[in-house]
């Protein structure tokens, strides 16, 4: 599998990595498949590996681990720190109180004494950005974490944190995870040329949209049963709503590329697949398989390359740089979403 350069950091990345938010309760709860779904993929040539604590409140981190026993050196091992890990409205978010516990945590649950990408899984509005990347260039210089990465970005919030490093000496941070797809392009008009800008390598998650663009839902069919769509708390509900525009805009769309990839001789998820690992900003594609079935077919997308006229004619149906539907945002803006923030208080 193609190796590529995670941004300027010099650490070398196979252009899939193993997502394992599938792994534990919120996903797939046989741990002996998950192990071998982690061996299968490194066999594969993956030689990266995401993760986060929130992801089925650590066992698929614990389960990670357990599969990494033994092939621990072989792996680049990233994963997340933010969301809430119990009741106490401490363990969570981006403080140092929790960040500096938080790692040890995963630290314990991975079975390693390093993290190779240590990500802030989505900025804390209630915390200066500058408080957190001090306790994450902290945990760099102690031998605990090699590169800081943050995810879900808003762009000028990328070019902040790139500020705060330099005018504090902090550790920069080296990699951002963004949503991207033939579906969710909106990262394309700013966070991927900010990230090229400031040397950041570039994680992608959500390739197949959610499983739109694998082909499994139909616009008069029940979504499978054992779906995301159909599993109860698996998605907000708004994403699966076909009464909503966007989504039927979505079916529209699926039959067009299912015409285009047929007429390339390939699926539909391959054709989605070498969309996103076309792109010369992106490092690395996060496949996230909850079954066997589902990570083979990722594996058997791993050399799909697009021509410049099947790539052109996706940009007539989907332009560049636009999502196509807001529930599929891969982070807000609070000045949008807090009424407050744009209301003059009266008196």
């Amino acid at each position: 599998m193609e190796q590529r350069l995670l941004g300027r950091t010099g650490v070398r990345v196979s252009h899939q990595t193993l997502g394992a938010m599938m792994f534990g309760t919120m996903g797939n709860t046989d741990r002996a498949e998950c192990v071998a779904m982690v061996h299968r993929a490194l066999d594969a040539g993956i030689t990266a590996i995401d993760t986060a604590d929130a992801y089925s409140r650590g066992q698929s981190e614990e389960i990670v681990g357990e599969a990494l026993v033994g092939r621990r050196d072989d792996v680049v091992l990233a994963t997340k720190v933010f969301f809430p890990m119990g009741k106490d409205p401490n363990l969570r978010g981006g403080s140092r109180r929790w960040i500096v516990r938080a790692v040890e945590d995963s630290l314990r649950r991975l079975r390693t004494d390093h993290i190779d990408v240590y990500q802030l899984h989505r900025r804390d509005p209630d915390v200066d950005l500058e408080e957190s990347l001090a306790a994450m260039s902290d945990l760099v210089r102690a031998g605990k974490v090699r590169v800081v990465g943050m995810s879900a970005t808003a762009p000028d919030w990328i070019v902040e944190g790139q500020w705060i490093a330099e005018r504090r000496g902090l550790v920069r941070v080296r990699c951002e995870q963004a949503q991207y797809s033939l579906f969710a392009r909106r990262i394309e008009a700013h966070v991927l040329p900010a990230c090229r800008r400031h040397g950041l390598g570039v994680l992608t998650y959500g390739p197949l949209n959610g499983g739109f663009l694998s082909g499994k839902y139909r616009r008069d069919e029940a979504a499978p049963a054992d779906s995301r769509a159909a599993r109860p708390g698996g998605v907000p509900t708004a994403k699966w709503d076909r009464e909503r525009a966007e989504v039927a805009r979505k079916f529209d769309l699926l039959e067009a590329l299912e015409a285009l990839a047929a007429e390339a001789g390939l699926t539909l998820l391959e054709l989605a697949m070498g969309f996103v690992q076309e792109h010369p900003d992106v490092s690395s594609v996060i496949i996230g398989p909850r079954t066997p079935a589902q990570l083979e077919a990722a594996l058997a997308a791993a050399d799909v390359r697009l021509d410049a006229d099947l790539l052109d004619e996706i940009d007539r149906l989907l332009p560049p740089g636009t999502d196509l539907d807001r529930a599929d945002s891969g982070f807000t803006d609070p000045e949008l979403e807090d009424p407050g923030t744009r209301r003059r208080r009266s008196g």
